[in-house]
């Protein structure tokens, strides 16, 4: 593992240059969607403002996750390149990408829907950034071949354990791929606003539940961990809007052939 880059007087964190990477790749992604919609938002601002406000969100659902590791070090925690969670981003992602929505006069759920692959690839390349640092985002130990030790991560371990962030990787690399092919038309006409994102939370939150039995997190509600209970109300809330996007289409359908 290689938690860290030393070039020079340099000392840069492998984690930050994939989260870094993340946005860049999401930048480029959303821009392509912007102009085939024909949607008018500058995507450097969407980018700029979102990516902001998921790892502010980021570092708040993780403090409110370990309340008293933040106690005992508030400083090292706040400033500290490690220690985000992926739902926390989410809810400060959507927040931003809500008011811009609002800043630029789109339709909040078509935001929403030109967001969703870039934050798919983007999340994915993130966790290559948890996998070659070692953070401790590992799963639990396996036998498996592919098994991997992190002797030299910021949380090291010897035992060879699943390497969950390629799983994440692999399962948001293809989200990504579905969400992109999905895009704002199909056969039949213009999809409705929110299909997109709709299959975003239901896809991702499928992934992310099913890691995270193999995930070293402590368990909380109902046997399950904190990102497990999220990833369930991510699963509900995109059910619902993928039969609420999708029924006026129906009925517009329904009407022509009659």
């Amino acid at each position: 593992m290689l938690p860290y880059l030393h070039i020079g007087p340099l000392t840069l964190g492998t984690y930050g240059l994939l989260v870094a990477s993340g946005l860049l790749a999401g930048f480029f992604v959303l821009r392509a969607d912007l102009r085939r919609r024909g949607l008018a938002a500058d995507p450097n601002a969407v980018v700029g403002v979102t990516g902001l406000a998921g790892l502010v969100g980021s570092k708040l659902w993780h403090t409110l996750e370990t309340p008293r590791q933040f106690f005992a070090h508030p400083l090292e925690e706040t400033f500290s390149a490690f220690g985000f969670a992926f739902y926390g981003a989410v809810v400060g992602g959507l927040l931003a990408l809500v008011w811009l929505a609002k800043h630029y006069r789109i339709k909040s759920l078509g935001m929403l829907d030109v967001a969703a692959p870039a934050a798919a690839l983007g999340y994915g390349i993130g966790r290559i950034g948890c996998l070659i640092s070692g953070d401790g985002d590992y799963g639990i130990p396996t036998s498996l071949p592919w098994g991997m030790s992190f002797p030299n991560g910021i949380m090291p371990t010897m035992a060879r354990v699943h390497p969950t962030p390629i799983y994440e990787f692999l399962a948001a690399a293809a989200i990504f791929v579905y969400l992109w092919r999905l895009g704002p038309q199909s056969a039949r006409g213009p999809r409705p606003a929110g299909v997109v994102f709709g299959s975003y939370l239901v896809l991702s939150g499928l992934a992310r539940f099913l890691v995270e039995f193999i995930r070293l997190n402590p368990r909380s509600i109902f046997g399950m961990t904190n990102a497990q209970a999220a990833s369930l109300i991510a699963l509900a809330a995109g059910g619902v809007l993928l039969v609420a996007a999708r029924k006026p289409a129906e009925e517009t359908a329904w009407r022509k052939r009659e």
